[in-house]
């Protein structure tokens, strides 16, 4: 197989990629300054029809990758479905179809979330009017697409994300159900944190010469990154801990995070009963709702954002100088989407974790997988923020 071309080209910015104005109006409407590693080296050849194959960790800026290069080669007069993309989950497709719409602001483009869950008529009636993107599970899109109600005749653009669990964990066959229905023209981009030889060998299958883009590891890091964790004991002292917390710091921007939307809720509720102003985002807000948090959050006129998991990897937190771990998150790989930054923006940043007795456990399981050191929080906290 050819897919060992690498592609070297590095686009440092995304005025220079000629991409159209509208699309770049939601661009940086949505918070992107400037293209992650993954999105300087892998926008430009998706748009240029190549069959791509790109590998980078989670929270890296692969599902801007994927939509804005769809986003730029979509007719928009055309009305048909032109991208289809894949996620192997619910959580997933919805958190693609939000940044989906947060992108498309400005673009005169419809972008349709196809699932297991939800209403199956409304589902197809939608899917017949030719959205122009549809982001969606497996199960669904070949339900869909097998009752015609998905058009693939007009699809420029396939592109799997996580798509070493979408060619290796049970959904082997209907990916390849999916792919009887698709035209031999078809782009097909493969977006992953790994890629086992087996899932390239699958690949083989449905690509032409694809091109390779690895992006090292060391692109999200917890270097410059402070750690630190108060023994709280019990969940009920987290709150009297966390504004003390507030009193001590002169915080420029924070982010907390729970891990339940009832949680950021409650929480939010009691922080404003104590005169602290925060801002709150989940994953059962509207579209508006978010965008409008975001933006506060980002201009400095909120200055603390609660925050879910769900909402993790669409926030850029490369302004914010604290992370507070409410509740610890309920996987490892979450706890660098929270607290990470991408090395090359390079900013110190201080992440302090809340940990009960019964959280101990996790917080070494923290430290064991990042080879990291989380220390107590030092009584003086003068200097904390320097």
């Amino acid at each position: 197989m050819t897919q060992d071309e690498q592609w070297t080209e590095v686009v440092e910015s995304f005025d220079e990629m000629g991409l159209k104005t509208s699309l770049l109006r939601g661009i940086y409407s949505h918070g992107f300054e400037k293209p992650s590693a993954i999105q300087s080296r892998a926008i430009m050849p998706v748009i240029h029809g190549k069959d791509t194959i790109a590998q980078a960790q989670s929270g890296t800026g692969k599902t801007g990758t994927f939509l804005i290069s769809s986003f730029q080669v979509i007719d928009e007069t055309q009305q048909a479905t032109q991208a289809l993309i894949l996620a192997p989950t619910r959580e997933l497709a919805k958190q693609i179809h939000t940044i989906a719409s947060q992108l498309s602001d400005y673009m005169d483009i419809q972008v349709h979330i196809c699932v297991g869950g939800t209403n199956t008529r409304a589902d197809a009636t939608a899917l017949r009017n030719g959205p122009h993107l549809v982001v969606g599970t497996p199960g669904r899109v070949n339900d869909m697409i097998n009752r015609g109600a998905l058009q693939t005749k007009h699809l420029k653009i396939f592109a799997l994300d996580e798509a070493d669990e979408l060619l290796s964990r049970g959904f082997t066959e209907q990916i390849y159900d999916i792919f009887q229905f698709l035209h031999g023209e078809i782009q097909v981009c493969l977006f992953s944190a790994t890629m086992p030889p087996e899932v390239l060998e699958m690949a083989e299958n449905f690509m032409r010469d694809p091109i390779r883009i690895l992006v090292k590891k060391e692109a999200l890091t917890l270097d410059g990154i402070r750690q630190y964790y108060v023994a709280v004991g019990t969940e009920k002292n987290k709150l009297d801990t966390l504004c003390d917390l507030y009193e001590h710091l002169t915080i420029t921007q924070a982010i907390i995070f729970v891990n339940k939307k009832r949680q950021a809720d409650w929480l939010a509720d009691m922080l404003a009963q104590r005169d602290f102003t925060v801002s709150v985002l989940h994953g059962e807000m509207g579209q508006h709702e978010r965008s409008l948090t975001m933006r506060e959050f980002r201009s400095g006129s909120s200055r603390v954002l609660i925050s879910t998991d769900l909402i993790a990897r669409g926030i850029d937190v490369q302004q914010v100088s604290l992370v507070i771990n409410y509740d610890l998150p309920t996987t490892l790989q979450n706890y660098i989407h929270r607290v990470g930054r991408s090395g090359r923006f390079g900013r110190k940043g201080v992440a302090i974790n809340l940990v009960t007795d019964e959280a101990t456990f996790e917080l070494r399981e923290i430290e064991q997988h990042y080879s990291t050191q989380v220390v107590e929080l030092p009584c003086d906290l003068s200097n904390l923020m320097d």
